[in-house]
């Protein structure tokens, strides 16, 4: 089940709209996430139904995120990449495209 936060970032992008702490919080009083504050010009709170509504697009958005958090990890660190591309321009390989193919295939997104 995907995370209320998520949701109601998605409901928001789908208003043309942007997170702002300033303008919704959530809480969780011990029975389950809720929207405390919502207070966006020109927008109602969303309903429990409409948020319901972006459940599937709230899983697949917290899947890639995990997903992207791996691949970050195994792209290793800017120095070596870089490191992989001056020894594949001045050798001739490919490493750093394998490299990252690999990660890529590893690591898929839906």
């Amino acid at each position: 089940m995907a995370q209320l936060y998520t949701k109601t970032k998605l409901y928001l992008e789908a208003n043309s709209k942007t997170w702002d702490d300033t303008k919704v919080s959530l809480q969780n009083d011990g029975a389950g996430d809720y929207i405390k504050t919502f207070t966006y010009d020109g927008l109602a709170k969303p309903t429990a139904e409409q948020l319901a509504s972006y459940e599937t697009a709230a899983n697949a958005a917290e899947t890639n995120a995990g997903i992207d958090a791996t691949r970050r990890t195994e792209y290793l660190s800017w120095q070596q990449q870089m490191e992989m591309v001056y020894k594949d321009q001045k050798n001739g390989t490919t490493t750093f495209k394998d490299h990252c193919d690999k990660v890529r295939s590893d690591n898929p997104k839906g």
